[in-house]
């Protein structure tokens, strides 16, 4: 399977892309490169080969998610730069 110069030429104007003359030419053939390996890759039997999930047989072993407050309230606002007796005080955003 191979492209020609006119797909390119729309594939780089669909992805916003702008190549030189040189830059043109190399590109197409390295797309026609990739087109060529996956042609490859379809000729390839995989009759009976399980669908890969995960690429180890590796388990993650994960502790149990326990919400817990680590800092205080005050301890939370101490370095604010601007606070308002319980809250953080921002600019405003919204008129």
């Amino acid at each position: 399977m191979s492209t020609d110069l006119g797909t390119l030429r729309g594939l780089a104007h669909l992805a916003r892309l702008e190549f030189d003359e040189t830059r043109e030419k190399q590109m197409l053939g390295d797309l026609n490169n990739i087109l060529d390996f996956v042609a490859q890759l379809e000729r390839v039997d995989t009759n009976g080969v399980e669908p890969l999930v995960h690429l180890s047989q590796e388990i993650n072993v994960l502790r149990d998610d326990v919400a817990r407050n680590t800092v205080s309230h005050q301890e939370g606002l101490r370095n604010a730069p601007r606070k308002d007796s319980d809250y953080f005080r921002v600019p405003k955003v919204l008129e």
